[in-house]
């Protein structure tokens, strides 16, 4: 007797392990995608008021009716996306149950899904528990471009979706107009869908606007479209994430989430609604802010050594240790945990085969301006504790 094949390809969340890891030696975690500053009071009220009014028993599987319909308007606003709120948008615990639910939907045993890597770690175990294989074509740094002849390669006979992560999650890039064109050219010719994760979208610094591929010419009928409200919001605690898709599709994504979870927290969907009826002026305000903490944070990354280009969105930058002599990213990180008090995510975990990112580490930044400043003091010491400590993973 043993575990099921289809869970022995992949190990513990790294990102979770890194949490636990910073807990214990009491450093800041700058790994796992959380902010430490509160959503916005009115999100909290309209949560409290919900549970206070009754909304405490199951809701419509597929999402409550107020929450759909803020979701249909903000789509139709936001990304240019027309939608029905009864029959296109299905709301999840979370955009990564909305991923799961989209691959078991219409991903078969032996079909190939194409990722991008570095990826957000949940993708490759996605198709893997599906049965699909991953078939990876790389996003390259320093701007984290891809290959136009090697993504053309990846697509075949085989190729069932490909998933797109705009902004990017874990190099911040924000794909341009002619990286999605390509793409929507190679899923129109091979018919495939499109899986877009746009979990960051109101997270963009770049001059390139977000882009939803559906929107492009052709994908409307082959695109699901991904997205959630923790972190817009700040409350990833909520697991509050949905799929916008055409009806046929639509119906196979709510079968597999009814059987997955049943439905996302009905009080905290009321509360949803409330917070997307936010003005715009709450979304520039997010922006400004992230930006000022992008820019707060990253000059102590550049003056510790660590080697990266501007981030364009999201709230992550994917460093290069190289220029310490650190070979083992894992190590490094673990080193970094103990002796320099300050948490992040080995790059190696965002790859297959992992030891593509042996020299690279991830660091977020969603976080208030004093605890950036006093990781960044910390990780400044860096260089010096190498130095005095000589640890043994250290390239001679």
């Amino acid at each position: 007797m043993g575990l099921a094949q289809r869970v022995q390809y992949f190990s513990e969340s790294v990102i979770r392990e890194m949490t636990r890891l910073a807990a214990k030696y009491d450093a800041i975690n700058l790994g796992q995608g959380m902010p430490d500053f509160d959503a916005p009071a009115e999100v909290k009220e309209a949560a409290c008021r919900a549970i206070h009014d009754g909304y405490n028993q199951y809701a419509i599987t597929w999402g409550a009716p107020p929450l759909r319909r803020a979701i249909a308007e903000k789509a139709r606003r936001f990304n240019g996306i027309d939608c029905d709120p009864d029959t296109n948008i299905t709301v999840c615990c979370g955009a990564t149950e909305c991923m799961m639910a989209t691959m078991m939907a219409l991903v078969d045993p032996g079909d190939e899904v194409i990722i991008f890597q570095p990826f957000y770690e949940n993708y490759g175990p996605d198709a893997l528990l599906t049965g699909a294989k991953p078939v990876w074509v790389h996003l390259n740094p320093p701007d984290w471009s891809f290959d136009a002849d090697e993504l053309r390669k990846a697509f075949g006979p085989k190729t069932r979706a490909i998933i797109v992560n705009t902004p990017n999650n874990p190099t911040g890039h924000v794909f341009s107009r002619a990286e999605l064109d390509l793409i929507a050219s190679l899923c129109i010719e091979h018919d495939a869908y499109a899986l877009a994760d746009e979990i960051y979208e109101y997270i963009n610094y770049s001059d390139k606007p977000h882009l939803s591929i559906a929107t492009l010419p052709g994908m409307q009928d082959r695109t699901v479209t991904i997205s959630g409200l923790s972190k817009t919001f700040s409350i990833t605690g909520w697991r509050l994430g949905y799929c916008i898709a055409p009806a046929e599709l639509t119906n196979g994504i709510r079968k597999a989430h009814d059987f997955l979870t049943v439905g996302a927290p009905h009080p905290l969907q009321m509360a949803g609604a409330a917070a997307m009826a936010l003005p715009d002026s709450y979304y520039q305000y997010l922006k400004d802010g992230y930006r000022q903490r992008k820019d707060l944070f990253l000059p102590y990354l550049r003056e510790a050594g660590f080697q990266f280009n501007d981030v364009e969105g999201a709230y992550y930058v994917m460093t290069d240790i190289s220029r310490f002599g650190a070979t083992n990213d894992t190590e490094f990180v673990n080193w970094m945990i103990r002796e320099i008090g300050v948490s992040a995510v080995p790059g190696s975990s965002f790859y297959r085969p992992s030891e593509r990112g042996h020299t690279q580490v991830r660091f977020m930044f969603a976080k208030k301006d004093e605890t950036l400043k006093a990781a960044g003091e910390r990780l400044l010491r860096i260089r010096d504790r190498l130095k005095a400590s000589a640890p043994t993973w250290l390239a001679k």
